[in-house]
């Protein structure tokens, strides 16, 4: 069969795009073609993609090699080399150093820092009146602070890191040299604050990093910088679009969010469901490289050859969630992708959830009478979808 066009057109608002439901029923290991490089495998079914995931015959390493041309959205392969493109391990050794940082423990302490940023954003809200844009009145700034004080990016700063950092998660919104200048601005930036940290070092993450490299040899220069610009893109760019996106998700299932507003015990189980059945991903991410002759699905993926996962696809597999197009707050069993499965599972997961749940549920006890006030306008063309603005009133 013909290699398809990928990724698939991206519609206007949170629903699938039917084609991949239609390979996860008929072809669950589909030949793609993307924009560039060569073709490849795309993955819906969640068996086969739980195996991408986690089996280590599958290598992200082999993308960054030099003599490798592995397909992709963009023009040109960035020539930087972060933990998301590592096997153990190298992944091993980078993760353990942030582990402590992103404990459930270490959560829960920022969980009262959080409650405070949220209140404080929704007093502004509330004194200006509606309508109010949540994506810039809460969504972004909740993420944005609470990584941004993580780090140690001072407050001044944040604003010119938010627009590069729209730009570096672009896929056809921005052209390849905005795209690519935004990245550089980001990776020189952070140079400055790494060299600052070490003039002034303070109780932040950036700082922990520092220490890492310069007096346990733990850390490469390069590594350090990555890790920095990683963390700060994938810190707010993906908590801050799901915070629009569950708000617009209950918004428009009024059963739903009248549910949750008449038991508030279901929030940890809601923010699962919804992480669940958002499709946040707006492009391919991350290909995995088989390093031996591996079976899908009946189908043999070869070695060398590239695999794009769908998890966010295959959280809709109806072998593993009944019902799997349904918003349901009373799943007992929930083991969705949203952050990943295997080694490379979210190291940030627990601070996520935990700024969601603080997030939608003060909102909503906020706002009894929240409603949207205008069509949703979604971003398009990069990597993370969420709401481009979500007009609210109240």
């Amino acid at each position: 069969m013909a290699a398809r066009p990928y990724p698939f057109p991206e519609p206007d608002d949170l629903v699938v795009n039917e084609t991949y439901l239609e390979l996860q029923r008929d072809e669950p290991v589909a030949r793609v073609r993307l924009p560039y490089g060569r073709e490849a495998w795309l993955v819906t079914r969640y068996a086969d993609a739980k195996v991408v995931l986690a089996d280590p015959r599958f290598s992200r390493a082999p993308v960054m090699d030099a003599d490798y041309d592995p397909p992709r959205t963009m023009p040109e392969v960035p020539g930087i080399t972060t933990i998301l493109s590592m096997d153990p391990p190298e992944h091993t050794r980078l993760r353990r150093i942030l582990a402590k940082a992103f404990t459930a423990r270490r959560t829960g302490q920022l969980r009262e820092r959080a409650q405070q940023i949220v209140d404080g954003l929704l007093d502004d809200m509330e004194a200006q009146g509606p309508p109010a844009d949540l994506v810039d009145a809460l969504a972004m700034p909740v993420a944005i602070t609470l990584i941004s004080e993580m780090l140690g990016v001072p407050a001044l700063d944040r604003a010119k890191f938010r627009e590069w950092s729209d730009a570096a998660v672009a896929i056809t919104a921005f052209t390849v040299p905005e795209i690519e200048a935004a990245a550089a601005s980001l990776r020189a930036y952070i140079r400055d604050l790494v060299e600052d940290k070490r003039e002034n070092p303070a109780d932040d993450m950036l700082t922990v990093l520092v220490h890492a490299h310069d007096n346990d040899d733990r850390l490469t220069e390069e590594e350090l910088v990555s890790f920095g610009v990683t963390l700060l893109i994938a810190g707010h760019e993906t908590t801050g679009s799901e915070i629009g996106n569950f708000v617009y998700q209950l918004l428009t299932h009024p059963e739903r969010l009248a549910e949750l507003r008449a038991d508030p015990s279901l929030l940890p189980a809601a923010v699962e469901e919804l992480l669940r059945i958002t499709k946040l991903s707006g492009a391919p991410g991350f290909p995995r490289i088989a390093t031996a002759d591996v079976e899908l699905s009946g189908v043999t993926v070869r070695a060398g050859e590239a695999v794009f996962v769908d998890g966010l696809v295959a959280n809709r597999d109806p072998a593993v969630f009944p019902n799997p197009h349904e918003l349901d707050f009373h799943r007992e069993h929930n083991p969705h992708f949203a952050f990943g499965h295997g080694v490379h599972h979210c190291i940030g997961a627990p601070l996520a959830r935990m700024e969601l749940q603080v997030s939608i549920s003060t909102l909503l006890n906020r706002f009894p009478h929240l409603e949207l006030a205008d069509e949703v306008v979604f971003k398009k063309g990069r990597l993370v979808r969420g709401p481009e603005r979500l007009l609210v009133r109240w």
